[in-house]
């Protein structure tokens, strides 16, 4: 059995973490595995959405393996490249969803910021256990962690290891949605449904701009020109939109 699962249902690639006696932390093959499965979503153009998730009941993921830990796959960095921890970072040009739950500590922290949309079971805990354990390499994670939170929670987690609960998570606006854990599955559906309505190139365009405005100033943001907007323009789905508005009726996206 594999310890990364791929589940594909129409325009939907699900990533299974599945290691879960270990809680699923994440070791060298499953780093492999994972720079695989980010390949296939951003290489298949009929994959338009990804949602991560994990096997188990107790964690969605415990972070880097100790025993076995990540090299980096192929030069990329930790978490099959989308973290930029530990060499290249490799940012997935799709939506991506994390459904999580249980333990989510360190790199698998790491994960679930890298992602689009994050929901969360009520029984979810973000932890970074690093200072606690006496343990401190790359620290990628503690980067986004300021950005993503309010300064001090951030500070909290990263200098005394304090969790944070999937409520208060919610709360301060790191996840999207907190639900109770026999909801989760539900959950990332109707998100899915949600992403799936609407355009899967205005979707990459967007997130690419967003990803690429956020390393430079505003005002040069603002000014720049962004290739996948540039591409939309002469695109099926541009065509479907503007008929579409015409006949007052829904378009019907072809990602293409």
């Amino acid at each position: 059995m594999s310890s990364v699962e791929l589940i594909r249902s129409s325009h939907v690639l699900e990533v299974r973490l599945n290691r879960p006696a270990a809680l699923n932390s994440i070791d060298d093959d499953m780093d492999r595995l994972l720079a695989a499965a980010w390949a296939t979503v951003d290489d298949d153009p009929d994959i338009w959405v990804a949602v991560l998730t994990a096997a188990g009941d107790r964690a969605f993921c415990a972070g880097g393996d100790m025993k076995r830990p990540p090299t980096g796959h192929v030069g990329l960095s930790f978490g099959g490249g989308l973290t930029g921890i530990g060499g290249r970072l490799q940012p997935l040009s799709k939506p991506l969803i994390a459904a999580v739950h249980g333990h989510v500590l360190g790199l698998g922290f790491e994960l679930a910021m890298c992602a689009d949309i994050i929901i969360a079971s009520q029984d979810a805990v973000f932890r970074l256990p690093e200072a606690r354990a006496g343990v401190i390499d790359h620290c990628g994670v503690v980067h986004r962690a300021v950005r993503q939170l309010p300064h001090h929670v951030a500070m909290g987690m990263i200098l005394a290891s304090e969790p944070l609960t999937a409520t208060d998570a919610w709360r301060l606006g790191l996840v999207n949605q907190c639900v109770p854990r026999e909801e989760l599955d539900e959950a990332a559906q109707s998100w899915i449904a949600r992403l799936l309505a609407c355009s899967p190139l205005v979707a990459r365009a967007a997130k690419q701009a967003a990803q690429l405005g956020l390393e430079i100033p505003l005002s040069e943001a603002l000014g720049r020109s962004y290739p996948a907007i540039e591409a939309f323009r002469t695109s099926d789905d541009k065509s479907e939109a503007e008929q579409a508005w015409k006949l007052r009726q829904q378009p019907i996206w072809r990602g293409r």
